[in-house]
C-alpha cells in the first residue's frame, strides 16, 4: 500500500512535543525554548516533512501562496523565469498557483488576476513580456500585491527584469572588438519588450561607435524564423556579424549558413542571447548573452514579500530591490576576429566580458 503524507501530528509525536508547539517553530514565532525548537527542527529532517502552504496560511489568518500569471509557452527565457520564481517562492515557506493563459492580453490577464483573487493568494506575480500586459497591470486594483517581470507599468507597480539594453550591448562590442563594423541583428517580435530593449541597445552600440545599424530582420523567437533570417543574410556579401535576439534563432541561421557553404565563425560571427543549456553543445558553441533566471526570481520574490508587508493597498514604488538584473556574455567559438582586422581603433574587450568554454 501506499505511504500517507507526513503531516504535522506526526512530527509533533516524535518531537515530544504539541503541534501547536512544531507550528509555531515553522512559523518562525519566537516564544519557544532554543532546545525544543532544534527537536522539532531534527523531526522535520527525520521525517522530510514538507509542510502545507495553504494550511499554514489559513491557521496564520494569512494565505502562504503566491499567484502567477504565466501563458502557456514552450520559449526558454519565459519557462525559466517560471521556475525560477517557484523555486525562490518555496525557498520563502510559499506554495505557488499558477494561472496559465494561451496568451497574455488585457483580458487574459484580468480574468486570471480574478481567479488568484478568488483562491485568497497573499500577492500576485505577473510574467509580462509584452506590451499587452503592461497595459493590463495598469488596470489593476490598487489593493493587489503585485510584481511584475519585464513589463513596465509606469511605475505603478515595482517590475523585475534583466537588463535587455546592456545584454545587447555587451554583445554589440563583443564584434565590434572583434573588428567587425557591420554587425546585422535578427530580432524577437516587435511586440516583446525584450526584443525592443535588444534592438535599442544593439542599435545605440552601433551609433555611439559611428556606424550606421543595418535594417533589422524580424523574427518571432523560433529556430525556424532564424534559419528564414539566415537565408536572407546569406544571399548578402557584406555580412560578417549577427547578433540573434534569441539562441533558437542563432541556431536556426546557422543551419542556413552551413547549407550555403558559409563557416562560423571562419566567415561570420554569432552571437545569440539567452544561454540555453544546448547552446554550448552547438557546433560550434555558441557565445551568448546569459540571463539568470533564478536571479530574477529571487528579486521577484523578495519585491512581491516587500509588497506584502508594507500592509498598504497603495503601491509600493521605492523598493530596496533592484529592478535590474545584469546580464553577462559568455564567449564560446561562434566569434572570432574579422579576417585582415585588428578592431576599430584598437578596441578590446571591456570589464563585463566573461570567456568561458
Amino acid at each position: 500500500m501506499r505511504e500517507r503524507p507526513v503531516v504535522m501530528i506526526d512530527v509533533a509525536r516524535l518531537a515530544g512535543v504539541s503541534h501547536q508547539t512544531v507550528s509555531r517553530v515553522l512559523n518562525h514565532q519566537p516564544n519557544v525554548k532554543p532546545a525544543t525548537r532544534e527537536r522539532v527542527l531534527e523531526a522535520v529532517r527525520q521525517l522530510n516533512y514538507r509542510p502545507n502552504a495553504m494550511a499554514r496560511g489559513l491557521a496564520g489568518r494569512r494565505s502562504r501562496v503566491l499567484g502567477v500569471v504565466s501563458f502557456d509557452t514552450i520559449l526558454y527565457g519565459p519557462a525559466a523565469t517560471l521556475l525560477g520564481i517557484e523555486q525562490a517562492a518555496r525557498a520563502a515557506g510559499y506554495g505557488v498557483s499558477v494561472a496559465t493563459l494561451e496568451r497574455i492580453d488585457h483580458d487574459g490577464v484580468v480574468s486570471a488576476l480574478g481567479a488568484l483573487a478568488d483562491q485568497s493568494v497573499a500577492g500576485v506575480v505577473v510574467i509580462a513580456p509584452q506590451a499587452a500586459a503592461a497595459a493590463a497591470l495598469r488596470t489593476m486594483p490598487k489593493s493587489t500585491a503585485a510584481v511584475a517581470v519585464e513589463a513596465d507599468a509606469n511605475g505603478e507597480i515595482p517590475a523585475i527584469s534583466v537588463d535587455q539594453v546592456s545584454g545587447a550591448r555587451m554583445a554589440v562590442e563583443h564584434l565590434l572588438s572583434l573588428g567587425h563594423r557591420k554587425v546585422w541583428h535578427v530580432s524577437g517580435p516587435r511586440d516583446w519588450l525584450e526584443a525592443q530593449g535588444r534592438i535599442e541597445g544593439w542599435r545605440s552600440t552601433l551609433g555611439d561607435a559611428g556606424l550606421a545599424a543595418p535594417r533589422p530582420i524580424a523574427g518571432d523567437w523560433s529556430a525556424r524564423s532564424g534559419y528564414a533570417a539566415g537565408l536572407e543574410l546569406a544571399s548578402r556579401d557584406d555580412v560578417t556579424a549577427v547578433f540573434a535576439g534569441n539562441d533558437q534563432m542563432a541556431l536556426g541561421m546557422m543551419r542556413a549558413f552551413h547549407e550555403h557553404g558559409i563557416r562560423v565563425p571562419a566567415d561570420v560571427s554569432v552571437v545569440g542571447f539567452d544561454d540555453i543549456p544546448e547552446a554550448e553543445f552547438l557546433s560550434p558553441p555558441l557565445t551568448t548573452i546569459r540571463q539568470d533566471f533564478d536571479e530574477v526570481g529571487r528579486r521577484c520574490i523578495a519585491a512581491l514579500l516587500r509588497v506584502i508587508d508594507n500592509g498598504q493597498p497603495e503601491r509600493l514604488t521605492h523598493s530596496a530591490v533592484d529592478p535590474l538584473v545584469t546580464p553577462t556574455l559568455v564567449v564560446r567559438q561562434s566569434t572570432a576576429p574579422l579576417r585582415g582586422a585588428a578592431g576599430p581603433g584598437g578596441m578590446t574587450p571591456g570589464p563585463a566580458l566573461r570567456a568561458t568554454g
